[in-house]
Parts: structure tokens; C-alpha cells; sequence
């Protein structure tokens, strides 16, 4: 792998990004917004705890696919940027292979998510391995009974579909969905680790 994780984390965290008068970001060629992780737990917590009990599938669902929908676009719009092209660029080495680590680095320099992969097979597998992740803050290790980090698991599948899913299609008609993640194992629920296994839909 040619894809230095630390080097990308410190050359991203140098960037000034800074909202606009509508609260949304410009940055690597998408809108973004910048409201604190407690939020969108809050958010994510409120639908699932009052959610009818045949109703938590579909919630949990809903949940993930945005975060897939935007990690498809939003991981785009990171691969394609100015960014992209001055700090992680120059490192890569094998298409889609660094592409992708490259994609989990900007994911830890941005905050959302510190892991690894553990396991790759191209085109077809991805473990993903998260060491901390927003979805976990705030929440008693092991105090939650149900696995919760929604958007790792419809990110870890989207930059699996960016890299082995065909062309990007901005209307999301092709190459999104090909990939499917299922969380393993959670801080949130006492594990020392999230775990993701992103496999073909």
C-alpha cells in the first residue's frame, strides 16, 4: 500500500474549511454541512428508539442508505477534488486499491472515522476496522444493545462501490447499491473495535 495514512491526515488538517453564511461547506467539489456529531447521534437515536419494533428494520434501512447516498457522492466529489489531487494523489500507486485507502484516510482526517482495512479482496470483499468513530461518542462502551454506527456501515459499502462498482453515475442508476455493508462488532456495544464486512449485494 502507498498510501500514507498520517502524512494525508496532517496535510488535511491544515486546510482552513469554513462554512458559508447558509452553514454549508464548499469543500472537495460537494456541499457539506458542519453540525456536531451529537446532533446527527441524537438524530439517529430519536428515529430508532421510537420507532415501532417492525418498523426498526426499515429505520435502520432508511439510516444507513443516506449515509451510502452521500458516501457515494460525497466520496466522489473527495477523489475528484483539488484536495485530492495535491495531498493524496501523488501516493497513489494502484487503482482502485490506494484509491480506496486513500478514501478511508480523508475519512479519519476529517473526523468521522479512525480504522483500517484489514481485509481487501478486489472487487469482491472489504473488512474495515474502526478504532473510533462519532457514532460511538457519547455512548457507554457496551451500553447499547444494538449495533448504531449507521453511517460507517452505508460509507464503508459506497467506497466500495466507488472502487469496484462501475463508473460513477451521478444519478446513482448505476453503481451505487453494489456493495452492502453489515457492522461485526461495535464500541458502542463493548467491543474493542467496529467492524464492517462490505461483500457484493
Amino acid at each position: 500500500m502507498a498510501i500514507d495514512k498520517k502524512q494525508v491526515i496532517d496535510n488535511l488538517s491544515k486546510l482552513r474549511v469554513a462554512g458559508g453564511a447558509n452553514g454549508l461547506i464548499d469543500a472537495f467539489g460537494v456541499m457539506v454541512n458542519q453540525l456536531p456529531a451529537s446532533f446527527w447521534n441524537a438524530f439517529a437515536e430519536r428515529l430508532t428508539m421510537n420507532a415501532d419494533p417492525d418498523m426498526l428494520e426499515a429505520t435502520e434501512y432508511l439510516l444507513v442508505n443516506a449515509a451510502h447516498e452521500c458516501g457515494y457522492h460525497t466520496g466522489y466529489g473527495i477523489i475528484t477534488s483539488d484536495e485530492w489531487n495535491a495531498v493524496v494523489k501523488p501516493m497513489v500507486e494502484q487503482v482502485p486499491e490506494d484509491v480506496l485507502h486513500g478514501a478511508f484516510a480523508v475519512l479519519a482526517a476529517l473526523g468521522w472515522a479512525n480504522g483500517d482495512i484489514v481485509t481487501l479482496v478486489p472487487g469482491e470483499k472489504l473488512i474495515y476496522r474502526a478504532y473510533r468513530y462519532y457514532e460511538a461518542d457519547g455512548i457507554q462502551a457496551g451500553h447499547s444493545p444494538n449495533y448504531c454506527a449507521y453511517m460507517l456501515r452505508g460509507i464503508t459499502a459506497a467506497f466500495m462501490d466507488l472502487a469496484y462498482g462501475g463508473p460513477y453515475d451521478k444519478t446513482g442508476k448505476t453503481g451505487l447499491r453494489t456493495f452492502t455493508s453489515v457492522q461485526v462488532k461495535g464500541l458502542e456495544c463493548g467491543d474493542d473495535f467496529g467492524e464492517f464486512v462490505v461483500s457484493r449485494s
